[in-house]
């Protein structure tokens, strides 16, 4: 039953006389690809949705969106299409994690503000819109190794409920090479948030980011292009965290998405 849902959710969607195709998952944490006309507005969430010369454009479902969304299309001429999107309702797991330093889980007045100015700082490097028409590649695992943390889980740090998690985690030792999981231009470095530690931030253009977290050394620099599979960084222990892994998140400007939905099954 699983498969045969994750087959319906990848089934392209043509809508009307071929003016619009909408393919990917229709699910929370889920990414859409869409195409229209070039001159085409697209408007999602009161957004609007940035179009290629192609008329391609993407579209992201958050963690706890509803189920029953809305997408507008006007034609260069004026006319205006009302797609409705049903979404998939899915579930998410309970994660414990125990032997978290006390200084992290009540941080002092001075971490806060640190931790709030840094929030505000990475939001906005994830809102930032590039050109870059990466986002079309067909991603792929920045590395592989055993997942020990999954989108959308709520965590329970040593005992206490908190919010929930926004990537996905793999295990693996520290110095392990981080690839690109697509073609992009770095956006942020940062040697040591509080939370996340190392952090890297790669945009494959049009909103879609990929933020790598808690890694050991960054090799690229903010401004640089990088290609698919180029090693961009490595595997750490930095920030929040209780061993070396790597906290691979993806979103759509402020949206967070789930990086497996866009990859698939960990490669052998």
């Amino acid at each position: 039953m699983r498969k045969l849902l994750l087959l319906l959710l990848l089934i392209a969607v043509p809508v009307g006389a071929g003016d619009l195709d909408l393919h990917g998952h229709f699910t929370p944490g889920g990414l859409v690809f869409g195409r229209t006309c070039a001159d085409c507005q697209v408007v999602f969430q009161g957004r609007q949705v940035p179009v290629t010369a192609t008329g391609d454009f993407i579209i992201g479902f958050a963690r706890d969106a509803a189920l029953t969304k809305e997408l507008l299309v006007q034609t260069p001429d004026g006319q205006v299409r009302q797609q409705p999107l049903q979404l998939e309702p899915r579930d998410y797991r309970m994660q414990r994690i125990d032997g978290i330093s006390q200084r992290l889980m009540e941080p002092s007045p001075e971490d806060l503000e640190r931790i709030g100015r840094e929030a505000v700082e990475i939001a906005a490097v994830r809102q930032q819109f590039k050109v870059h028409r990466n986002f079309l590649e067909a991603f792929s695992w920045p590395l592989t190794g055993r997942i020990t943390g999954v989108y959308g889980s709520q965590r329970i740090f040593n005992g206490e409920p908190r919010q929930p998690h926004f990537g996905i985690d793999i295990a693996a030792p520290t110095g392990t090479p981080v690839k690109a999981p697509a073609g992009g231009v770095v956006t942020y470095a940062h040697p040591g948030m509080f939370f996340a530690g190392t952090t890297l931030v790669v945009n494959h253009g049009h909103g879609l980011s990929s933020t790598f977290l808690h890694l050991h050394e960054i090799l690229v620099e903010v401004g640089q292009e990088v290609t698919q599979g180029q090693i961009i960084a490595t595997v750490g222990a930095t920030g929040r965290v209780t061993g070396p892994h790597l906290d691979w998140r993806l979103n759509w400007f402020d949206v967070r998405l789930d990086p497996a939905l866009l990859v698939g099954a960990m490669p052998n």
